[in-house]
């Protein structure tokens, strides 16, 4: 039963680090994990948007 939750937790976890770089970041997609499940979080990661790169300032020519 440990081995189980261990693998649950773990599973969780890696549904979390995959989500970080998307919208809602690690650590909701960790709660959500835990809530629904490592399956149904996955899904959620894949469907949501990946985070808006910020925006690049031009770079300066100095003469």
């Amino acid at each position: 039963m440990v081995v189980m939750w261990i693998l649950y937790v773990a599973l969780c976890a890696l549904v979390a680090y995959l989500g970080r770089e998307r919208k809602f970041g690690f650590w909701l997609y960790l709660l959500a994990s835990f809530l629904l499940s490592p399956l149904v979080g996955m899904i959620i990661v894949l469907a949501s948007e990946k985070k808006a790169a910020p925006p690049m300032e031009e770079a300066t020519a100095e003469a």
